[in-house]
C-alpha cells in the first residue's frame, strides 16, 4: 500500500494514506519496525484503525511480544476522577523512560488516540531523543552528565519497586550512548502532583547537582531535541523506548483525552540491568 512519508521536525516521520481510511494494518510491519529504528518515532494519521483495546493488542502481537501487565495488555490513560497516580490525572508527566521498575523494558510503545484533546486544551504527548541531546551537548556538560547515577523508587498500583541507572547508558542492541533519566517533577501552577516517585542522584558533589539537572533538561527539551505530539482522533504514535525519553503535558480537566498504550519487547526482550526490587 502506498503511502506519503512527510518528516516531523526536529525528528520523526509521519506517514499518511494516499487513499483516505487505506487500513494500518495493510503497511508492512517490517519496513514500520525498520522506520521506527531509524527515526525513533512515526506517526501514522488518517488511516482506518482499530475498534477497540482487542483489535489494537493484536495488531501490536504482530511487532512482537508484548508486555503484560497486570492489567493486561492495553493501559487505558483516562482521567480519574480521585487519580491515586499522575498518570490517570490530568497534570503534566516529567520525562522518563518505560519499562524502569520492570523485569524487562519494552523497545516499542504504542499509542492508539481514541479521543483527543479539545483544541488549545493541552495534553501532547512528549519525546525527547537522547542521541540528538547528547550530540548537542557542550563537553562539559556531557563530562558532568557521564559522573551521575540515578536511584529511582515508585510505589503505584501495578508495582514497587526500585532501579538503578547511569545518567549516560548504552543502546542496549545498537551500542551508542542515550540518556536514561527521570526528571525530577514539580508542582508547576500550584497544581499538586499526585504520587510522586522518590529520586536522587550520586556521582557528583551536591553544590553540583543544581547545574546537573539544570543543564541536563535544557539539552532534552531544547527545539533540536524535542517534539510534542498534538493529537488526533485515530493517530497511532510508535515511539522507540531504547533511545527517546517522554512525558505529557498537562491538559484541562475534563478535555476528552483517551489514549491506549501498549509495550512491545524487543527480540529478545531487553532484561533491565538497573533494576534492584521488584513487587
Amino acid at each position: 500500500m502506498e503511502h506519503e512519508a512527510t518528516p516531523v521536525q526536529p525528528f520523526g516521520l509521519l506517514l499518511e494514506p494516499k487513499q483516505s481510511l487505506d487500513n494500518l494494518c495493510d503497511l508492512d510491519i517490517d519496513h514500520l519496525r525498520e522506520l521506527v529504528r531509524r527515526e525513533h518515532l512515526i506517526v501514522l494519521r488518517g488511516f482506518h484503525t482499530f475498534q477497540d483495546a482487542e483489535s489494537f493488542a493484536n495488531y501490536c502481537e504482530r511487532w512482537g511480544r508484548i508486555s503484560i501487565w497486570p492489567f493486561g495488555k492495553v493501559l487505558e490513560l483516562i482521567e480519574q476522577e480521585n487519580p491515586e497516580d499522575h498518570i490517570f490525572d490530568n497534570n503534566y508527566v516529567p520525562l522518563h523512560w518505560d519499562g524502569m521498575y520492570r523485569p524487562e523494558i519494552p523497545e516499542f510503545q504504542m499509542f492508539h488516540c481514541v479521543r483527543a484533546p479539545l483544541a488549545q486544551h493541552g495534553g501532547r504527548t512528549t519525546f525527547s531523543n537522547t542521541v540528538i541531546a547528547l550530540r548537542e551537548a557542550s563537553a562539559h556538560d556531557r563530562s558532568l552528565w557521564h559522573k551521575v547515577t540515578g536511584h529511582y523508587q515508585r510505589k503505584m498500583e501495578f508495582y514497587d519497586s526500585k532501579t538503578v541507572s547511569p545518567v549516560i547508558a548504552s543502546h542496549p542492541d545498537r551500542g551508542f550512548s542515550v540518556i536514561r533519566y527521570n526528571e525530577p517533577p514539580s508542582e508547576k501552577n500550584g497544581h499538586r502532583f499526585v504520587n510522586p516517585p522518590v529520586l536522587s542522584f550520586s556521582g557528583i558533589e551536591v553544590d553540583e547537582l543544581e547545574e546537573f539537572h539544570s543543564s541536563l533538561r535544557n539539552a532534552l527539551y531544547a527545539p533540536a531535541s524535542f517534539y510534542a505530539h498534538e493529537w488526533r482522533v485515530g493517530d497511532v504514535v510508535i515511539a522507540d523506548n531504547y533511545t527517546l525519553l517522554h512525558g505529557r503535558e498537562a491538559f484541562v480537566t475534563r478535555s476528552p483525552r483517551h489514549l491506549r498504550r501498549v509495550h512491545v519487547l524487543g527480540n529478545p526482550p531487553y532484561v533491565n540491568p538497573g533494576l534492584v526490587s521488584h513487587q
